[in-house]
């Protein structure tokens, strides 16, 4: 494989693309209730039921209120933790030849090897590389050819292991 070199910018855009494509194949695709209804549920028993623990029951509702806020506005939260970051707004060096994957700026340079990748799932406008360590790394297409798309693809070292996602 003839090695490949381009440079983007980590915008804002670029992050949203990033978090949309990759979060319905992500661990935490459906949020998890349970955890702010319990807490609903525990600290409206305590408040209405024991004279001496209304302090305890505020508290796990606010915890609650506070959970479910975090799940509505998450792609939010995590793009602003992610514009806060060091690499925001940097330029990202992405090289692909035939050891793997590198993406380079400022602050950090990751390396994920050809052997590594356990599958690539391909999205509507992106890539998602992952690693049999669980890791996931982003790319979107428009930062290559049709002909590139198809040579990551058949460098998986499983080919039958790639999930093409319907839009």
């Amino acid at each position: 494989m003839e090695p490949f070199h381009t440079q983007f910018n980590l915008t804002k855009d670029y992050l949203a693309e990033c978090f949309d494509e990759s979060l319905p194949h992500g661990k935490s695709a459906k949020p998890n209730l349970l955890l702010p209804i319990a807490a609903i549920a525990l600290g409206a028993g305590l408040f209405v039921y024991a004279q001496s623990f209304k302090i305890v029951g505020t508290m796990f509702i606010a915890f609650a209120v506070l959970e479910l806020v975090h799940i509505r506005y998450r792609r939010a939260w995590w793009l602003a933790r992610q514009r806060w970051g060091n690499n925001a707004n940097n330029v990202v060096t992405l090289t692909i030849d035939d050891t793997g994957v590198t993406a380079k700026n400022l602050s950090s340079q990751t390396i994920l090897y050809w052997q590594d990748i356990e599958r690539i799932i391909e999205t509507k406008r992106g890539l998602i590389l992952i690693a049999k360590n669980a890791n996931q790394q982003y790319l979107s297409k428009s930062l290559f050819t049709k002909e590139l798309i198809a040579t990551i693809l058949a460098n998986v070292p499983n080919q039958n292991t790639w999930v093409t996602s319907r839009p």
